[in-house]
């Protein structure tokens, strides 16, 4: 970001800049909780996501959901407080919170498709030891190519990025779809079932119609919470195994077993990790602009080597690749509330609930039609989030609009027709077979067939940079200074001719 048009820093208070404020013990734990609930739910939905793919006993997932809030909480730290290791940083030391990225879902649950029958408890999965084998290797090369990723910026404009997350949302929606039936459960595709998962959607749009903004931020869970609630005297809930959950236990590293490794795997997960990086990117500067400390390329390097090196935890710990929350960017902004260390207590908060595996437990007894109804909202809302930033390209361009086409159909092949590359080699099934990986690969290399290659940096093309990557305040001051610029140019040629 140039002098010329970065916004001015907020001044700070008492020589402390707000971003680094240490506000008292009461605020910073009532501020941090509101951030913990702010992402609670979305949290705990790749987990449950996961363990449902691959037929997982509820102790199991519960224990997945677990590992997955306190390894969330680790990576929250690390990108909050931050640390050196010689002159490499990691953590971008900024207000933003870690949970797992959606873009790892659906490569995931392609890989359980070969799953067909539940393994007994305590026995080790070796699709899970390949899986989590791909994250640890996918998040340790992601640290050393962070620096590369910061300075690759615009190869991943708005238009791969609107595009892959678009594909992303869509991919997921069947999954909700499922829930909402009850799927491989009791009286599936059952009116009541599919009533329930009404009953929770409904539920969650009247929360964002009518309730004040608190309650709207925390729509989701309190969807969830109340269907869950109604749901009991009904028979659907199940909280039998709750009682066979430890209260407080440490989550164990490699639970599924020692980590295996599969190369088709691991590439997948490593598309995966440059999606999350790219996403945690554009956090990076939003919230860099909101609290007033630019997120310049060592910020941006620093924030990816978080995600990488929170990822390779991660896999340790049973869990999956993390990036930045951007629901906790808006809450940043809407709550006034800069401070880094309010989300680093934030973190804190989900390690400690991490320690409690029968919260865990009680989750992953939450009844799928439940999850169903808010799975509509949380995975359409992903897709809405792709559109919106589509909505930032210039289609004017016939081929930018063949890109999203042709990227949209062929990422979206294996969601329509699960089945179709049966006949293909492993490694080409577990790349193709993902709509993320073949939308990725099909929209980069598109863009720079038709945008990059052979072609020179425009003026034109840096306007059109994501603000989620530039900074939307840089975007609108350099639109207005071309504006100005074209009004006295053709103020010149009148007076010119009078």
């Amino acid at each position: 970001m140039s002098a010329a048009t970065r916004p001015p820093s907020i001044p700070p208070k008492d020589g402390v800049a707000p971003v680094d404020e240490v506000l008292p013990p009461g605020e910073l734990v009532t501020f941090g909780l509101q951030h913990v609930l702010g992402m609670y739910a979305g949290a705990v939905a790749v987990p449950l996501i996961v363990g449902f793919a691959f037929d997982l006993s509820p102790s199991d997932i519960g224990f997945l959901i677990a590992a997955d809030i306190f390894a969330a909480g680790l990576a929250t730290l690390v990108q909050t407080i931050g640390f050196r290791i010689g002159k490499i940083g990691f953590g971008a030391r900024l207000p933003i919170m870690q949970g797992c990225t959606f873009a790892a879902v659906a490569p995931i649950v392609a890989v359980a498709g070969d799953q067909s029958k539940q393994l007994p408890e305590s026995v080790s999965h070796p699709l899970m030891t390949e899986i989590f084998g791909a994250i640890i290797i996918a998040g340790i090369i992601a640290i050393f190519i962070a620096p590369v990723i910061s300075k690759s910026r615009r190869f991943f404009p708005p238009l791969v990025v609107g595009t892959v997350i678009l594909i992303i949302g869509v991919s997921l929606l069947p999954v909700a779809s499922g829930w909402a039936e009850n799927i491989g459960g009791k009286d599936q595709g059952a009116p009541k079932q599919l009533g329930l998962a009404a009953f929770t959607l409904i539920l969650i749009l009247a929360i964002q119609r009518f309730g004040n903004e608190t309650l709207k931020r925390t729509s989701i869970m309190a969807g969830i919470v109340v269907g869950t609630i109604v749901a009991i005297p009904l028979g659907f809930t199940d909280f039998s195994n709750v009682g066979d959950s430890n209260v407080v236990g440490f989550p164990t590293p490699f639970h599924f077993g020692a980590p295996s490794f599969n190369l088709s795997i691991v590439i997948t997960m490593l598309i995966v990790m440059i999606v999350s990086m790219v996403e945690t990117t554009g956090d990076l500067i939003a919230v860099g602009e909101i609290v007033g400390k630019e997120a310049d390329e060592q910020v941006v390097a620093d924030g990816m080597r978080a995600d990488g090196i929170s990822s390779a935890i991660g896999g340790i710990f049973n869990t999956f690749p993390y990036t930045a929350y951007a629901e906790n960017v808006g809450l940043v902004s809407l709550s006034g509330v800069k401070s880094r260390w309010v989300v680093a207590v934030a973190g804190g908060i989900m390690v400690i609930l991490g320690l409690f595996p029968i919260v865990g437990a009680v989750v992953a007894a939450i009844p799928l039609p439940v999850l169903g109804g808010a799975g509509f909202v949380m995975f359409g809302t992903v897709a809405a989030i792709g559109a919106k930033t589509l909505n930032k390209v210039n289609f004017d361009d016939g081929a930018n609009l063949i890109i999203v086409a042709t990227a949209l159909g062929i990422g979206l092949i294996p969601v329509g027709v699960p089945t179709i590359y049966d006949g293909f080699p492993e490694w080409f099934r577990t790349i193709a077979g993902s709509g993320i990986s073949a939308g990725t690969i099909t929209v980069v290399a598109l863009n720079y067939f038709f945008n990059e290659a052979g072609k020179g940096k425009k003026t034109a093309d840096a306007l059109n940079e994501s603000p989620a990557l530039v900074g939307a305040d840089e975007v609108a001051h350099a639109r207005a200074v071309l504006a100005r610029a074209e009004a006295e140019a053709e103020a010149t040629k009148v007076t010119a001719g009078a």
